[in-house]
């Protein structure tokens, strides 16, 4: 977490830097440093869907939901990646649409979830 602290800290005072004069060589940086943080948070969601698996298997969960969480995060993860890019470029309005075009994809990815839950409600009425 200090190397991508500091990395995130050092590419701001060089965009700071070439704003002024080079704003394209700014804006290079702030996505360079954007992907190195973003290839980082990759490691992390591996030893995340690591304990998620040891999670399911200990209480004996359906891989379909797991499946279905893991994609879940994996769209959240993109989505607030593309929109905070799209933001810092100067498209807060394709950042929107980015954001609600994930918020839908996670609706349609828990409506399958939500009729199984719904009809295990019915079963037991």
């Amino acid at each position: 977490m200090i190397g991508v602290a500091v990395a995130g800290i050092v590419t701001v005072l060089l965009a700071l830097l070439f704003r002024q004069q080079k704003p394209e060589i700014a804006m290079m940086l702030s996505l360079a440093c954007c992907l190195f943080i973003f290839f980082c948070v990759l490691a992390k969601i591996r030893d995340v869907m690591d304990y998620i698996q040891s999670l399911a298997d200990l209480i004996h969960v359906d891989a379909l939901y797991m499946g279905v969480i893991l994609k879940m995060i994996g769209i959240t993860y993109i989505s607030e990646f593309a929109s905070a890019i799209c933001k810092d470029a100067g498209y807060a309005s394709i950042a929107g649409q980015i954001q609600v075009l994930a918020k839908l994809s996670i609706l349609a990815l828990g409506m399958p979830v939500l009729m199984a839950f719904l009809s295990t409600v019915e079963a037991f009425l």
